[in-house]
């Protein structure tokens, strides 16, 4: 069953494929996955080589690649959970890339439903480095994953036992926020004040100065560029402008 599932998935475009139980899935933020799909027993990951556009010093390039991997990612996801559903007749739900998730203050809009990364290294598709990234064998770091999950009872796969990481600390020292400084932590709030400018944050800063300002100040800030994105991000979604941990590991880049 799992092959079959395997090749289908392959078959398609996506790069890698692992299985995980969900009791060997845990997640210390996330919702348990019974409160996604009751009666849920295995989860399948997906995962997808991130484009060398995650270089680009022009952000709006970079973000670009994220958006083809995602809506790619999107197309894929739910072909497979639609062959589960048709051909295996059994249920499957889809989890996609990053949104949408709960846009909560207990959660600081920044806890998916289901942990992507401890459901790739449950399906044994990598490890975690010192950037808090799933490490893939073949991809390295430049790698992102959906999710489905189902209730066929699917065994885990090996988990990934090699240390990928090299701990150059590359990562470290390239984050412009030092969002990493301490190891083993992500500090949220700081990488997304500079790798989402225009998230809800920025939003919130932008109206609460607008509400504020003279009908002079006010119209200056409409034609201020700074408002330009954060309509933009509002029509496309959350826009990364540094891709800096991803595009500076070592680890599985291309020669």
């Amino acid at each position: 069953m799992k092959q079959k599932i395997k090749d289908f998935a392959l078959g398609m475009g996506v790069d890698d494929v692992g299985f995980a139980s969900v009791s060997d899935y845990n997640s210390p933020r996330s919702p348990q996955i019974d409160s996604i799909m009751p009666g849920a027993k295995s989860i399948i990951v997906l995962a997808y080589r991130e484009l060398s556009t995650c270089e680009s010093p022009n952000m709006r390039i970079a973000m670009n690649g994220r958006m083809d991997v995602m809506e790619f990612s999107k197309s894929c996801s739910y072909k497979l959970a639609r062959f589960i559903e048709k051909e295996l007749n059994r249920k499957a739900m889809t989890v996609g890339v990053s949104y949408p998730m709960a846009m909560e203050q207990e959660t600081g809009g920044a806890v998916g439903e289901l942990s992507l990364r401890h459901a790739a290294v449950a399906a044994g598709l990598g490890v975690i480095g010192r950037h808090n990234l799933v490490i893939h064998p073949e991809l390295g770091t430049r790698v992102i994953f959906t999710a489905v999950i189902c209730d066929l009872e699917l065994a885990s796969d090996p988990p990934v036992t090699a240390e990928l990481c090299i701990d150059c600390d590359i990562c470290v020292e390239a984050c412009p926020a030092g969002a990493l400084d301490e190891e083993g932590f992500t500090n949220v709030n700081k990488c997304l004040g500079r790798s989402q400018p225009w998230g809800i944050g920025g939003s919130i800063r932008f109206w609460s100065k607008f509400v504020d300002g003279t009908p002079e100040q006010q119209k200056q800030m409409f034609i201020d560029p700074h408002y330009w994105r954060l309509y933009q991000a509002q029509l496309i979604g959350f826009q990364y402008n540094c891709f800096n941990c991803m595009s500076s590991c070592p680890v599985g880049q291309k020669k």
